[in-house]
């Protein structure tokens, strides 16, 4: 996988219409809310995280294991919400199709 400033930018237009698929709360990662991160990653590709804490070091501590568990790219952070990308095996016709296209990856 390309990690490329040109692919994120691209990645990141996509996110930016997408809503939150999955909420974490002030509690922190649970194993129900990592195997959803796993399922929505296969399933969707390219997905919105919504974080419910104020604190930068906790948000960034949470992204780093998020995308080390799952082998995903982190995309975008932004205030409470972040973008995860990860290649799946059995890609989105839609997503895959547009990033072909462009040759991103």
């Amino acid at each position: 996988m390309n990690n490329s400033s040109i692919s994120k930018k691209y990645l990141r237009g996509l996110g930016h219409h997408l809503k939150p698929i999955i909420h974490i709360s002030k509690n922190g990662l649970s194993e129900t809310i990592e195997s959803e991160i796993e399922e929505a990653l296969v399933r969707h590709e390219l997905i919105k995280i919504k974080i419910s804490s104020h604190s930068r070091i906790e948000k960034s501590k949470l992204c780093k294991q998020i995308c080390e568990k799952n082998e995903a790219m982190l995309v975008q952070l932004v205030g409470n919400v972040l973008v995860l990308f990860k290649s799946a095996s059995n890609p989105n016709p839609n997503l895959s199709n547009l990033l072909r296209n462009k040759a991103l990856f």
